[in-house]
């Protein structure tokens, strides 16, 4: 039997024209992919989390293949990832992500080489979260360094999990504070 149960899925895109300065060439695409899942270990202490975050890679990958379908696999220049847990789990129910939603989203994008940001939280249905992007080949493009908001109204119920993942097709539209820029990495810079 598989330890992930879907209720209920979104997509969050957001889509900004201009930043109160001159348009981009393109407009600035940001999108989340949302899953809320049963957790198989919500009320009692699981030593073993291990079977859990194997089979969330497939829930990975499906939510970073919409994502790449919805903005494009050349386009996307960010990403990141998230979870938030009902309050009858644990924090460590949600850090399964880290290494199932990165996975999962490095392999669809062809392996680029930032490590991936992420943020989770234990909170009640309707909690909203700041989610963190930045470059997907060095996290120190400060340019990049942006975000979206995700949560559902009636998620996570207490014996649930909201996973998520963030790609956007670029940086802040108006970026002008310096530090190093996306053209200027190369080899390993801002890999750390």
């Amino acid at each position: 039997m598989s330890l992930i149960e879907i209720r209920k899925r979104c997509l969050i895109v957001e889509t900004t024209h201009h930043e109160g300065g001159p348009p981009p060439a393109e407009p600035l695409r940001i999108a989340a992919a949302c899953a809320v899942v049963r957790n198989p270990y919500a009320g009692r202490y699981e030593p073993d989390l291990m079977p859990f975050m194997a089979e969330l890679r497939s829930l990975g990958t499906l939510l970073a293949e919409e994502l790449v379908a919805t903005l494009g696999k050349d386009k996307v220049e960010t990403y990141s990832k998230a979870a938030i847990v009902g309050v009858d789990g644990e924090l460590e129910h949600g850090a399964v992500w880290h290494e199932a939603g990165g996975w999962a989203m490095r392999s669809v994008l062809g392996e680029p080489k930032a490590i991936v940001p992420a943020v989770k939280a234990v909170a009640g249905a309707g909690y909203r979260m700041m989610v963190p992007l930045h470059y997907i080949h060095a996290c120190y493009v400060r340019s990049h360094f942006t975000g979206i908001e995700i949560g559902i109204q009636d998620a996570p119920r207490p014996r649930e999990i909201l996973f998520a993942l963030a790609m956007g097709t670029g940086g802040r539209i108006h970026s002008r504070l310096a530090g190093l820029t996306k053209e200027q990495v190369s080899v390993h810079d801002g890999q750390r």
